[in-house]
């Protein structure tokens, strides 16, 4: 049958439709992952907590939100770099940069931080200042930053925070801590100090304090603003720009782990990283697997014996162990795991490609082609082949998943390549740091989901392409 034939019969039955649809869809995502994802994001995005650290810690997907009793707070990052209001003078310049919140839910936010970039100067640092204006009409003076000067082997313009911004976690800091007592000492007529509020920075930020202190903060919603103001001391001194986090209880479209990582984004990483280990372990161990069977049934003698003693040898080593062993002496690698899938895979398709071969080589074209003096390679490839290739094709697309659950099940041990996310890597992730016990089920649900529906599909395919190896299957349809 020729590709066209084949292409029919695979979309000819419903299980068939629904395998291709599910295997398109595969590949258009590996596709678009490739293209927009960076090449060293495992390494320099995935891992390095520093990205992340404006995301909210472990909280569900923000459409949780539609099925939840609960009214939890959005995640809101607010970037600004031009200032709203600008007032200069013959000595100085100050920017002032107006950003609004609203809070109407019924929760307080997670956390909340200001970064600031690309600060430039030529000899007086600019002096930064955040006000916040609440609802209930006070407006106190949360955090003020002064770079740090120029150097004496620093030379016109000064740059700061250009290679990395700053920032700045304002409810944990102390000097904002310390405003922020102040400022419920003065609304309460209270004493307190700042050891009083401690870590309760955000609960200070955005509510009211009882004056015995005794039911703690109560949420003061409605509408805020962040109101940052910049006083330049030069004339040509600038700001990059400001973005202001205001952590939420909800993010994204699938969540975040306990380091704040987009669960979304290692989701969609996951998808091309599972198609290379799968076709590329399958493709590498059905070509071993097949060459290996064809040249053990049609050669006999010793090389028979040779290539099965080995294919029963490698099929009852126990790969876990030798992986283990691996993984310590060279590190954990994806290619390393995958060419042990594959050293330890070949032996069993070896024996079914040789028991076919057996048969196949008594038939009269391969006995007619040795009369007219055809060559034992010729003979294997274009005689014996041909009649292996649709089973061999068959068990390729079967070993595809095979490969798929074999990594996810080694990452979920601990042995996957921590330098590339995979399904099993966020699965592993998420048991190690308790997601199960504590019901993060956003952590755990959606990369088991992927996993199976990615092996579902290629199970599909291979159950569809069934009448291409059997004819009275074929005639039956």
């Amino acid at each position: 049958m020729d590709f066209k034939e084949v292409g029919h019969l695979l979309i000819r039955t419903k299980t068939g439709k629904i395998g291709v649809i599910f295997f398109l869809s595969l590949i258009t995502i590996s596709i678009y992952v490739g293209f927009s994802y960076p090449g060293n994001f495992g390494r320099d995005v995935w891992g390095n907590p520093e990205y992340w650290a404006d995301n909210p810690k472990s909280v569900p997907p923000s459409w949780s939100n539609l099925i939840s009793s609960e009214s939890l707070v959005e995640h809101t990052v607010l970037v600004t770099s031009k200032p709203n209001e600008l007032k200069e003078s013959e000595f100085e310049r100050i920017e002032t940069f107006r950003l609004p919140v609203n809070l109407f839910e019924k929760d307080f936010p997670s956390f909340l931080s200001l970064s600031f970039s690309d600060i430039e100067f030529s000899k007086t640092p600019p002096i930064i200042s955040v006000f916040l204006r609440r609802p209930d009409g006070s407006s106190p003076l949360l955090f003020r930053h002064i770079p740090l000067g120029p150097r004496d082997d620093e030379v016109n313009p000064v740059l700061r925070y250009n290679i990395s911004p700053m920032r700045v976690v304002l409810n944990n800091d102390p000097n904002v801590i310390i405003n922020l007592t102040k400022l419920h000492n003065q609304l309460n007529g209270l004493e307190l100090s700042s050891r009083d509020i401690g870590s309760d920075g955000i609960y200070a930020t955005f509510g009211n304090i009882d004056k015995d202190h005794s039911k703690g903060f109560a949420l003061l919603d409605g509408p805020y603003e962040f109101i940052i103001e910049v006083l330049h001391k030069d004339k040509l001194g600038t700001l990059g720009p400001i973005k202001l986090v205001v952590g939420g209880s909800v993010y994204g479209v699938m969540g975040t782990d306990s380091l704040g990582r987009d669960l979304g984004v290692g989701l969609l990483f996951g998808f091309p990283v599972a198609l290379i280990i799968g076709i590329l372990a399958s493709t590498l161990t059905t070509g071993i697997g097949t060459f290996l069977g064809i040249l053990s049934g049609y050669q006999g003698g010793w090389v028979d014996t040779c290539i099965q003693r080995l294919s029963d040898v490698v099929a009852n080593i126990p790969v876990l162990p030798i992986l283990i062993f691996l993984v310590f002496m060279f590190g954990s690698n994806l290619f390393l795991i995958i060419l042990i899938l594959v050293a330890f895979s070949w032996p069993g398709l070896a024996i079914l490609i040789r028991s076919m071969v057996l048969q196949i080589r008594t038939g009269q074209i391969i006995e007619a082609s040795q009369v007219l003096g055809a060559s034992n390679r010729w003979i294997m490839l274009r005689h014996i082949f041909p009649q292996t290739a649709p089973f061999v094709f068959a068990q390729m697309i079967f070993f595809t998943p095979a490969a798929i659950l074999a990594e996810a099940g080694l990452s979920f041990l601990g042995l996957g390549d921590p330098s590339i996310p995979t399904w099993g890597q966020i699965l592993e992730q998420g048991f190690r740091t308790g997601a199960v016990y504590q019901g993060y089920w956003w952590w755990i649900l959606p990369p088991g989901l992927l996993i199976m529906v990615t092996a579902l599909t290629f199970a599909l395919l291979a159950l569809a392409l069934e009448p291409v190896i059997n004819p009275k299957l074929r005639d039956s349809q």
